[in-house]
């Protein structure tokens, strides 16, 4: 109702105004379902078996498992499993107006001589996309976070943001 009653109030005014208002209200309904332990959707068993087995490869090459959420059956599953692709092919494989979960796995190179494989999750959420679809992921972003059992938890609201320096930056403070 508050997004309803500032669009009608701004028809003709500021966009940035009804996106700010849009983004406070998807981050209070995220406040909300974190603080009650709350999951919106449902994990699909074969991909909580597809993340087990991507934990523990043996691989040296990047990796990704892309997961989506289906809105009626309000399940997560996985959308695609990409191998030996960089941050950039990451980027362009991603769509622009939708959220979608990663876990990536990537080569990094720490800088002296050490190498380490570190598998991170990522939550895209751009800004422009439906509010149902950003409350459902966000809604189940904690959930699929434990269930993947990683550590390495971060956020885009836009795709221009993930780039291997932003990357290299959150990994290696």
């Amino acid at each position: 109702q508050v997004l309803k009653k500032a669009s009608v109030e701004n028809r003709n005014g500021n966009l940035t105004y009804l996106l700010k208002i849009k983004s406070l209200f998807i981050s209070l309904t995220f406040v909300y379902l974190q603080s009650h332990n709350v999951s919106v959707c449902d994990i699909d068993p074969t991909l909580k078996e597809d993340l087990r087995k991507f934990r523990f490869r043996k691989a040296t090459t990047n990796a990704a498992i892309i997961m989506k959420v289906d809105r009626e059956k309000q399940l997560i599953f996985k959308e695609e499993e990409l191998e030996d692709i960089d941050v950039d092919e990451l980027r362009e494989a991603l769509p622009e107006h939708q959220p979608r979960f990663l876990v990536y796995s990537f080569k990094l190179d720490h800088g002296d001589g050490r190498i380490s494989y570190p598998m991170c999750f990522i939550f895209s959420s751009p800004q422009d996309s439906k509010t149902e679809l950003q409350m459902m992921y966000a809604g189940s972003k904690l959930e699929l976070v434990k269930v993947a059992e990683l550590t390495k938890v971060f956020e885009i609201r836009e795709l221009e943001e993930l780039t291997e320096e932003w990357l290299h930056s959150k990994l290696l403070k």
